[in-house]
């Protein structure tokens, strides 16, 4: 049985998705060693510096942090060879360990991945479950290897996913199963009980990284269709659609049954904006134009007025 405390452990990560887990271990007592993040990044309208999130977490509890441009930078390497970590634990760090360090620790790198590996590797795994419909996802750890998640599984756990979940909403949901995730994988790591299992490369499927491009609502698809890109690409890139020459955001979308000409308004009420798609229509119920505030239907009806049998192109 090895203790959590005797563990050196060095933690990677960057977003507020990184930031349960990183409780998780201090709650354990983990001997955290070093945090790493990524540089801090002008932010805001004054474009000042910001620490990410991790690197707030850390200083807070008195963790050393290290902040590399490149973790492959062979300073970077023996900065990190210097704090002799036994374990290395990954969590959307935004860089690729190098082989040099994947070797490195005696417990491994272990990686949290928010899909059930090995559907969904690559850098968007949450947004793509929802935009591709899928009704379940969950979290994976597994031990990393020179290939794009494609290393050993080790523990899953699984969440369903609501019809109206947006990607932001299931994130958060997500973040919290990391790090009962972690704490298993490393009660069985101390227990000497930690099984890999091989992932199946013909079960694989690609998640990369969403563009503002994929944003842009096909009116001709199903209701359900759009449904599904506006909810998995909320909060970020957000989807959208044209009037009158300006990007017109969208969200908070629910399908209905009514149909008509793809891309006509068939409403614009209190209740919401109706459009009807290739099959079905979408209820939009929050709208946003360049410059502006996100608002409800109501509110922003009462600034622009939309009219039934008005065409928004594809």
């Amino acid at each position: 049985m090895i203790k959590a405390e005797s563990i050196r452990t060095v933690f990677m990560g960057t977003p507020e998705f990184a930031l349960p887990p990183l409780e998780g271990l201090i709650a354990a007592g983990v001997n955290l060693v070093g945090v790493y993040t990524q540089p801090d990044r002008p932010k805001g309208r004054g474009k000042k510096l910001a620490a990410s999130p991790v690197k707030q977490l850390a200083l807070e509890h008195n963790i050393p942090v290290f902040q590399p441009d490149k973790l492959r930078d062979p300073q970077a390497v023996e900065e990190l060879q210097t704090l002799q970590p036994d374990l290395i634990i990954v969590v959307a760090y935004g860089q690729i360990l190098p082989k040099v360090i994947l070797d490195m620790p005696q417990y491994n790198c272990i990686n949290i991945h928010a899909s059930l590996l090995p559907k969904y590797r690559g850098a968007a795994p949450i947004n793509k479950a929802i935009v591709d419909g899928e009704t379940e996802t969950g979290v994976t750890t597994m031990l990393m290897d020179v290939g794009l998640d494609t290393g050993d599984m080790l523990v899953k756990r699984s969440v369903s996913i609501g019809e109206n979940e947006t990607a932001g909403q299931l994130h958060d949901r997500l973040a919290v199963l990391g790090r009962e995730v972690l704490d298993e994988t490393l009660r069985l790591l101390c227990a000497g009980e930690l099984v890999a299992e091989k992932q199946d490369d013909a079960l694989s499927c690609y998640a990369p990284m969403m563009k503002k491009e994929d944003g842009l609502i096909v009116w001709q698809k199903s209701a359900q269709e759009i449904h599904n890109q506006v909810r998995g690409l909320d909060p970020w890139p957000g989807t959208y659609t044209h009037l009158d020459g300006d990007v017109l955001k969208i969200a908070a979308t629910t399908v209905c049954e009514k149909s008509g000409e793809p891309g006509t308004i068939l409403s614009a009420d209190k209740g919401g904006v109706l459009v009807a798609c290739g099959e079905g229509s979408v209820l939009i119920g929050e709208l946003q134009l360049p410059g502006k505030k996100r608002l409800a239907a109501v509110n922003f009806l009462s600034g622009r007025p939309l009219f039934t049998g008005t065409k928004l192109p594809s």
